[in-house]
């Protein structure tokens, strides 16, 4: 007599594990959702909730940054003395608490903070507490206006030029003419993207002679390397990280210094920047000692002090308006 069900029997059972395995679908595990993407302030403040956490709080004696990481997940970065460029500096305590909705907490400092009504209640291991209101911080050179001497860099100056609702974007245009020694001023806007990381969150780039980078990223809250955003792409990181938040028109206001040659064309300098990100200096007078950075339209050997200004496509729509140039001696 033939047994039944003797596919179930102790000898088999390994047999049945490695067929059922075989027959059921790969487990996927779900990645974040990168397409949410929003390029207008009011959109984001209607359509996700987390937009209105994200920012800036400050106390008197703290600061506290807040990036939105998507399904209402939060990093809150807790800064001793105040805020990037207004009272916390390099060294001073950077406490990292996590958060999700409107509660965040450190185990580490035995932190915790809660929002209620765009105010932020912190209180610490001793249980001290203290409250941080939400501000939005604008850079004092925004909007500024071009002077008589300086040319305007409006779309019809950039070869491949793009313009979209009155800005032009972050399409690879390059300037038609080309600069030595300048001074520049330009805004810029990332966009929100909270399920983005690293490089993929509102990535371009300001290429000096179309050789060298000063990076465009949502880098807000982060700690400031050479690839986020006020970094010269490969060369020095900023002295701080004065990203705002996105959707928020941040500026930067750049003194090159054009590389120095000989009568027989031979270099004797490299050149130098000096750099403001919303009125911040966060870098003074720095040497570019190679001849370009990382991707670079200009990418061959330096021969001559002029090139042209090159706005970085990298696939993020990140807009630039008020852009214009004193040209140098």
């Amino acid at each position: 007599m033939v047994k039944r069900f003797e596919l179930f029997t102790p000898m088999k059972r390994p047999l049945l594990c490695i067929l059922m395995a075989l027959a059921m679908p790969p487990l996927i595990i779900a990645a974040p959702d990168e397409s949410h993407t929003w390029t207008d302030p009011d959109a984001a403040r209607r359509e996700d909730p987390d937009f209105a956490i994200q920012g800036e709080y400050r106390h008197e004696t703290m600061g506290a940054q807040v990036v939105a990481l998507g399904g209402g997940k939060f990093d809150l970065y807790l800064l001793e003395g105040g805020l990037p460029g207004a009272g916390w500096e390099p060294g001073h305590s950077r406490i990292l608490l996590k958060g999700e909705k409107s509660y965040f907490s450190d185990a580490a400092s035995k932190t915790t903070a809660k929002l209620e009504e765009e105010v932020l209640s912190v209180t610490k291991a001793d249980g001290t507490k203290q409250e941080l209101k939400r501000i939005e911080r604008q850079s004092p050179t925004l909007e500024a206006k071009p002077p008589a001497n300086a040319i305007n860099l409006s779309a019809d100056q950039w070869e491949n030029a793009k313009v979209e609702n009155g800005f032009l974007t972050a399409n690879g245009s390059t300037t038609r003419s080309r600069f030595g020694s300048y001074t520049l001023h330009l805004e810029f806007r990332t966009p929100y993207k909270p399920d983005a990381r690293g490089q993929k969150r509102g990535n371009s780039g300001v290429y000096h002679s179309g050789r060298w980078e000063t990076q465009i990223l949502d880098s807000f809250g982060l700690e400031g390397r050479d690839n986020e955003c006020g970094g010269l792409y490969s060369i020095a990181k900023p002295k701080l990280n004065m990203c705002l938040p996105p959707l928020t028109w941040q500026t930067y206001d750049v003194e090159f210094t054009a590389a120095k040659f000989d009568a027989s064309g031979q270099r004797t300098a490299w050149p130098r920047l000096t750099v403001r990100l919303n009125g911040v200096v966060i870098h003074d007078n720095v040497e570019l000692p190679k001849d370009f950075t990382t991707s670079a339209p200009l990418s061959t050997p330096l021969t001559g002090p002029e090139g042209p200004i090159h706005l970085q496509q990298h696939d993020n729509p990140v807009v630039f308006r008020n852009i214009w140039l004193i040209p140098g001696q």
